[in-house]
């Protein structure tokens, strides 16, 4: 007897020569191995994304093998480090300025809280200005915590409809930002 266990086909229509599913599985299988993150790094988290960058770790393995630093190519916004009071409109800025579907990653405890950073000129987590999907913890988080987070954002994107972005609760997420 062999130890092999087959498993039934996923859920969809098939036959001979065909398999048929639905658009947005497609599509957001798609959209997750082809992310274009754009890395807003400001501190020490944007070295550890570096190392998560590199060889060692290689992002490009999780489908971001091209770094955008133009905000109207990217599609996942990495934002790392201490995001001060006057840089917040710039950050804002690059949001509003990347296209839908966009999805925004808070790596280490200063983009997430402000950090050790409890003073007049740092924001206390870039939450207070753009909505954010997934939170990475550390200071500065490891390359491994980069990938779960990343990972974290795959998932995200397989799962969203395409019509998600016209909801009206997330149309009302981003009046209560004052974005349109």
């Amino acid at each position: 007897m062999s130890d092999i266990k087959l498993v039934d086909a996923p859920a969809g229509i098939e036959g001979a020569g065909f398999f048929a599913t639905a658009a947005d599985k497609v599509l957001g299988l798609a959209r997750a191995n082809s992310l274009w993150p754009l890395p807003f790094a400001t501190s020490c988290c944007g070295i550890e994304f570096m190392a998560t960058a590199a060889s060692h770790y290689d992002i490009a393995r999780f489908g971001a093998e091209r770094m955008s630093f133009s905000p109207r190519q990217a599609d996942l916004l990495m934002v790392m480090g201490t995001i001060s009071k006057k840089m917040g409109p710039v950050l804002r800025q690059v949001y509003i300025q990347m296209a839908e579907p966009r999805w925004v990653l808070s790596m280490g405890a200063c983009a997430s809280s402000g950090g050790i950073f409890d003073t007049y000129s740092v924001l206390q987590g870039i939450d207070e200005i753009i909505p954010v999907d997934v939170y990475i913890p550390g200071c500065p988080p490891r390359p491994e915590a980069v990938l779960d987070g990343f990972m974290l954002i795959q998932e995200l994107v397989k799962s969203e409809t395409l019509r998600r972005r016209n909801e009206p609760k997330y149309q009302k997420l981003l009046a209560s930002y004052g974005i349109q």
